[in-house]
């Protein structure tokens, strides 16, 4: 790139997971020459590399297939020294252990609490490749919250402005669903419209939770803690459309069923972003530019961007081999909701923009927000067959809008096919263990009547026991809508990453309103466990930071959250410059040739998963980067 120090690209883009490598691939095809800045390391040559690292990893958490190393010589990598760092999931410990949520030593993000920010992200091409898949669109009062319930703020689009882009990002990353099922709470598609796919099929414990739900009607007094405008008798099972091949399409294979979409699929039956950067690349008008990190956004004249200052570096840990610059037309910043902040806020100026750029509304940062994952799990009293097929084929989107959204946050239900797989630290492994070893860490082997304590098995009588246990495991997680709170928040820490860059710090915290969500979240797991018959194993660590008390019908209850990976806020748009930072188009205010994509632009983060809104805004937003800053 030295070479290349006095070209001026079309675009640049720095990040190049979902919104960045779209975007890249509608510019690459309109013939505009576009550079990519990733912090983290290329696209592998195979996709063997991953899947290698994900097979002799220690931990096999979201982020153990990617780089950088999540173990370093004394625990985990010291954040300090490690040049495009990223959280990972066991740094939410406890405070004092291992994975302390508040050591900066051992997490990348410095966390100022009072509770933590649980979500991850990777720095890799492709970015966010460790999603689940899920591709639900949101519903249209999603878009409308201050107007509808007086809460938050509106979107400056409604539902009708993203129909059709919805269309097109399902169609791009190849989404199976039914539409007949999907058309709920006001969703509407095109006129003929069909799914790229059919449906992912219902799995045995869909069909279970099904049955128990809507077999017999529900009383209206066992639904009316739901606040929806007429008590529900039905509460329908659905299935979630994702971005996996139900059939083979575009040349990838269809979905054997295998249980690790998280972190990765092995046959790549499940879309991620390298898919669209080889097809960006492969238009001969996008350069990649891996182990590039974008240092500051410099401001020239009449308040456009200049250029793009970086620093590349050669391994993960050790001195930089290069600074430099990209000079552009155009920029964008596709670099998640916790990076794209922290870019514009160490960009600086030399005290011009003592702010950060794209920051007169003071407003770059805030209103970071989550779907803290509220998880149950217990035991059925009939086989119904987890870790067969997807992590979730399916769940319950019917109570994600209503009028108690004026009280309280909404939540959707994810059905779980993994068992307890995540939520005991690892089955089937832990039970097995439990079994041979003569333990109980997953609470299925408690003390026998025998001397010896817990039971030790082994051959026949072994397999007998876990085949009985393991098939009527069930798990849910409920996915809570969080306020857009201007406290919760990014802003820049004290401690450095390797390269000598402020990491990011985090302010967060949940609202009554979202509290009040886990309370019926909560409610509603009683409902569906008692419709299940469900001997409940739901257990919360004492020492857990994200622990905490609620009264619920009288009585005191634990609760907690863990992250759902959906990162959101923090450069919301809007149509008054004052209040957000971008506009529809994700176009900043300050700056007419900056745009700011992804995630972090959302003015609310709703129940359903975010990507593939993502998509559809970036697509939205290259069509119009094309019409509009590239007028002859």
């Amino acid at each position: 790139m030295a070479a290349e120090a006095d070209k001026v690209w079309d675009v640049a883009i720095v990040g190049s997971g979902f919104a960045g490598a779209l975007i890249a691939h509608e510019l690459g095809k309109g013939r505009k020459n576009v550079i990519i800045l990733e912090a983290g390391a290329g696209i592998p040559p195979n996709f063997n590399a991953y899947i290698r690292r994900f097979y002799s990893a220690a931990a096999k958490v979201p982020e153990s297939p990617y780089t950088p190393e999540i173990f370093g010589p004394d625990g985990l990598s010291d954040p300090n020294i490690v040049n495009a760092g990223r959280p990972t999931v066991l740094s939410v410990g406890p405070k004092g252990g291992f994975g302390d949520w508040t050591d900066p030593k051992q997490a990348y993000l410095i966390q100022k609490g009072p509770r933590p920010f649980a979500s991850t992200y990777d720095r890799i091409a492709g970015g966010t490749s460790h999603w689940l898949g899920t591709c639900l669109r949101f519903v249209p009062n999603d878009f409308k919250m201050k107007s509808q319930y007086g809460q938050f703020a509106d979107w400056p689009i409604e539902y009708k402005d993203l129909n059709s882009w919805y269309g097109e990002a399902e169609a791009e990353l190849g989404v199976s669903g039914d539409v007949d099922e999907q058309t709920y709470l006001g969703v509407e598609f095109s006129p003929g419209y069909k799914y790229p796919m059919r449906k992912i099929p219902n799995s045995t414990t869909d069909q279970y939770v099904d049955k128990s739900l809507n077999t017999d009607p529900l009383a209206e007094d066992e639904t009316q803690f739901l606040g929806m405008r007429t008590p529900p008798t039905t509460i329908p099972v659905r299935g979630v459309p994702a971005a996996r091949n139900s059939e083979p399409y575009r040349n990838r294979r269809a979905c054997a069923g295998n249980t690790n979409c998280i972190p990765i699929c092995p046959i790549q039956a499940k879309y991620d972003p390298t898919i669209t950067l080889n097809d960006a690349r492969n238009t001969g008008f996008v350069k990649f530019a891996e182990r590039t990190v974008a240092s500051e956004v410099v401001v020239g004249q009449n308040g456009l961007i200049s250029e793009i200052k970086f620093i590349r570096y050669k391994t993960d840990t050790g001195q930089r081999s290069e600074s430099g610059s990209v000079k552009a037309r155009v920029y964008v910043i596709a670099a998640n909701a916790i990076e794209t902040p922290r870019l514009l806020l160490m960009s600086k100026n030399g005290g011009r923009t003592a702010r950060g750029v794209a920051n007169t509304s003071d407003m770059v940062g805030r209103n970071l927000m989550d779907h803290p994952y509220y998880v149950a799990w217990g035991m059925s009293p009939e086989q119904i067959y987890p870790y067969r097929g997807p992590l979730i084929t399916s769940g319950i989107g019917d109570l994600c809008d209503g009028p108690f959204r004026r009280e309280r946050a909404a939540f959707r239900v994810d059905i779980g096919n993994e068992g307890w797989n995540f939520v005991v630290g690892g089955d089937p492994n832990v039970t097995t263990l439990d079994f041979v070893n003569g333990l109980n860490r997953s609470g299925l082997n408690p003390r026998s009547n025998s001397p010896l304590g817990n039971e030790a098995l082994f051959g026949k009588q072994l397999a007998d026991r876990l085949n009985e246990k393991f098939t009527r495991q069930f798990r849910c997680g409920f996915l809570i809508e969080q306020t857009p709170d201007p406290d919760n928040r990014v802003t820049l820490a004290d401690f450095n990453d390797g390269l000598g860059l402020p990491r990011p710090q985090i302010s967060y915290n949940l609202s009554d309103y979202t509290r009040r969500g886990f309370i019926t979240a909560h409610r509603m797991k009683d409902l569906l466990f008692r419709k299940m018959r469900l001997t409940e194993f739901t257990r919360i660590d004492p020492d857990d930071p994200s622990r905490f008390e609620e009264e619920i019908d009288g009585k005191p209850v634990s609760l907690n959250y863990i992250g759902a990976g959906h990162v959101m806020g923090t450069c919301r748009m809007g149509d008054d410059p004052k209040q957000s930072v971008v506009d529809k188009f994700q176009r900043s205010h300050d700056h007419k040739n900056l745009y700011l994509v992804g995630s972090s632009t959302f003015p609310t983060g709703a129940t359903a998963n975010p990507t593939l809104t993502i998509a559809a805004l970036s697509l939205r937003t290259a069509k119009h980067i094309l019409d509009n800053d590239f007028r002859r």
